[in-house]
Formats: C-alpha cells, sequence, structure tokens
C-alpha cells in the first residue's frame, strides 16, 4: 500500500461520511433536542472557544470514549449511537476521519462539520470560552488560523 498524505487520507475519508455545513449544524441542534455535538479538539482548542453545550471529546480518545468498559469512556457518547452526533474540529479534517471511524463503531447518525470551528466563527455563530464567556468572533478568527512556522512548511531543497 503507497504512502498518503494528510490530505489524501481526508479526501478518501469525505467520500464515506456526511457533511454538514455550520448553518446546518446550528438549526439541527435548535429543532432537534436529541442532537450531539461531539467536538474532538485538544483540550486547549476547546478552552479557548466551542460551540456552547458541546461534549469535548479529543481524537486521541475518541475510541475508547465511545465504548463502554475504558477509563476514557464517556455515557453520554456511548449512548448515542442511534441519535445524531455531529463531530466539530478547527477545520473538518480531523473530523472526517473520526465520522469514518465511528460509523465503523456502529454510530447510525454521525456528521462532520464542514470548515470546523472556523467555519461556525465566520458564519458569526457564537463560541464560548472555558469560563463560558462568549469570544469575540476576531479574537477567535486570530486563534484558529495561526501562521505556520518555517520548520513546518516543506522545503523545496
Amino acid at each position: 500500500m503507497g504512502e498518503k498524505t494528510f490530505a489524501a487520507l481526508v479526501a478518501d475519508a469525505l467520500t464515506h461520511v456526511r457533511e454538514l455545513m455550520p448553518w446546518d449544524v446550528d438549526e439541527l441542534r435548535q429543532t432537534d433536542p436529541n442532537v450531539l455535538i461531539v467536538d474532538i479538539r485538544e483540550a486547549d482548542e476547546f478552552a479557548s472557544g466551542h460551540i456552547q453545550g458541546s461534549l469535548h471529546v479529543p481524537r486521541g480518545i475518541l475510541e475508547a470514549a465511545s465504548d463502554w468498559g475504558y477509563s476514557d469512556t464517556v455515557p453520554a457518547l456511548v449512548q448515542a449511537r442511534d441519535r445524531p452526533v455531529v463531530l466539530v474540529c478547527r477545520s473538518g479534517n480531523r473530523t472526517a476521519l473520526a465520522t469514518v471511524t465511528l460509523q465503523l463503531m456502529g454510530f447510525c447518525q454521525v456528521y462532520s462539520m464542514k470548515t470546523g470551528v472556523r467555519g461556525w466563527n465566520d458564519y458569526e455563530l457564537p463560541l464560548y470560552d472555558a469560563n463560558g464567556e462568549q469570544v469575540d468572533i476576531d479574537l477567535a478568527e486570530q486563534k484558529l488560523d495561526p501562521p505556520l512556522r518555517p520548520e513546518q512548511v516543506k522545503s523545496a531543497d
């Protein structure tokens, strides 16, 4: 099997998942009290700005959190196998991969939020910090789109 880039893995995953735009997620959460929004970003990302009422389950423990019998088990997530579950990350890439995983684990109505929290913020939907305070849209944009450091870019050498 040939080597795949992160972008190629995501592109492949997207052919197997259902995506919702941020405004669709906002409407869904307002019309369906059973929807569970799961933010799979890291703790510092979640703390700096997340969708109110979302459940924080970092990507690194998602599989164990989604099943019974593990120290990382999150009962609210395990019990959501037949409920609408919307996975959220910064841009929609991590959730594409995580959505495939939850489908394999038997989640029937799992969606990836296209454009992630960045798109949510771009659409001017509210984000909240760890203290429950609404985050300024411009400040959130700066945190959600940090510049790349030189060592993070492949050189042409």
